[in-house]
């Protein structure tokens, strides 16, 4: 009964094994061009019958996205290069995962910047520390916008998922 609901949670949770199949979308948008990319890559998700959650890491509980992503089996990233860096909400969100031994995910990451973007880069490098992540292909770049080469590569990386 309930009893054996609550054993089977916790032996998911003692072994960091997701509870469901969905994707967590977390991600900082500047401009809203970011925002646009994940609202369309949730859309592709949605109609492929794919459970998803989008959290907006400036605007959310940080406790409840760090929680989503133990929950969700796959997750993926979405930010802007910010100084030469990434955007400070993603960088405190992947170091509570970290800090929480975040493992055995695979992870979609799309990278917002004009002139030089790193964030996908930069994101690799944080998720390094975690054991066992599988970065999915293709990385979604975006220069601004969106555009015809980025959108393909959204489309890519919503079949990967």
């Amino acid at each position: 009964g309930e009893l054996q609901q609550y054993i089977s949670l916790y032996g998911k949770w003692a072994s960091y094994t997701p509870e469901s199949d969905d994707v967590l979308i977390a991600y900082t948008s500047v401009y809203g061009h970011t925002e646009e990319a994940v609202r369309r890559l949730a859309d592709k998700l949605h109609a492929s019958g794919k459970g998803c959650c989008v959290m907006n890491l400036a605007l959310c509980d940080m406790a409840e996205a760090v929680s989503q992503a133990f929950r969700c089996a796959k997750l993926v990233l979405a930010t802007t290069t910010y100084n030469m860096g990434i955007f400070p909400f993603m960088d405190t969100f992947l170091h509570k995962l970290e800090e929480r031994n975040f493992c055995r995910r695979s992870v979609g990451l799309i990278e917002n910047g004009t002139w030089a973007p790193l964030a996908a880069k930069v994101m690799r490098e944080k998720l390094g520390a975690c054991k066992e992540m599988r970065i999915l292909e293709p990385v979604v770049t975006i220069k601004s916008a969106l555009d015809d080469a980025s959108e393909a590569q959204l489309e890519q990386l919503a079949a990967a998922l």
